[in-house]
């Protein structure tokens, strides 16, 4: 989704969270604490220059990855977006992404199955902050794509970051 809105959308500087990514980050025990603190002190600097910032990624999804941050503190509030589609169509996408992704493996798929299932049961339980939830089962990229960023849009005034 970044890189369908990159370009597209300026009113915002767009991020794809893998960028950052590094084996030093891969901390389950401590639900990846430095690889958060890192991304929001980045977003925090980069939003400096008078843009808001989207992050992209499923990790960010999770409000408990980026709430208990102390980075946090500098923004009053993060907005929460997750794309998601029923289980069948998100094994029929990650089958056809090319081999060298990785995403063809049974054990890679029911794993994310499960993440999606997080993501669509989260706000039933009334979780806070909530996640916006689009489900893009039957809708094509430019269509996921122009509601994406009207969310955008919407929400853009409540991600910029506190006056330190």
């Amino acid at each position: 989704m970044c890189q369908q809105l990159t370009g597209r959308y300026q009113e915002a500087v767009l991020l794809d969270s893998d960028i950052l990514w590094r084996v030093e980050f891969n901390t389950p025990e401590n639900n990846y604490r430095d690889y958060f603190e890192t991304w929001l002190r980045v977003c925090k600097n980069v939003s400096q220059s008078g843009k808001p910032v989207v992050l992209f990624g499923a990790g960010v999804g999770v409000p408990e990855n980026l709430e208990d941050c102390i980075e946090r503190r500098y923004f009053s509030e993060i907005k929460y977006l997750s794309l998601v589609c029923t289980g069948e169509i998100l094994a029929e996408r990650l089958l056809q992404r090319p081999e060298w992704r990785g995403t063809r493996d049974q054990v890679f798929i029911e794993e994310h199955q499960r993440f999606n299932q997080w993501f669509i049961n989260y706000n039933k339980d009334n979780n806070q902050p909530p996640i916006t939830i689009l489900n893009t089962s039957n809708k094509q990229i430019e269509e996921t794509t122009k509601e994406v960023e009207a969310w955008i849009r919407e929400n853009q005034e409540q991600t910029l970051p506190n006056p330190a």
